[in-house]
């Protein structure tokens, strides 16, 4: 806790502690909403990419691979 007071005092200088911590929690917030949406951008491009690749593979391939597959 003191660390992070002694940061937003850096950034907000001659703000009241009170203050300060209504700043970082609103910093915080916002940070954790900017990887939230930065992870789900990551997620759409992969599933994207993956999808594209469906159209490598002919219709039944997966279904061929299962079949060959051994249960163990």
């Amino acid at each position: 806790m003191a660390h992070a007071l002694a940061v937003a005092r850096r950034r907000w200088p001659g703000e009241p502690a009170s203050r300060l911590l209504t700043h970082l929690i609103e910093e915080g917030a916002s940070a954790v909403e900017h990887a939230d949406d930065a992870e789900t951008v990551r997620h759409e491009r992969a599933v994207a990419a993956l999808t594209g690749l469906a159209d490598y593979y002919p219709d039944g391939y997966l279904e061929d691979v299962r079949e060959g597959w051994g249960e163990e």
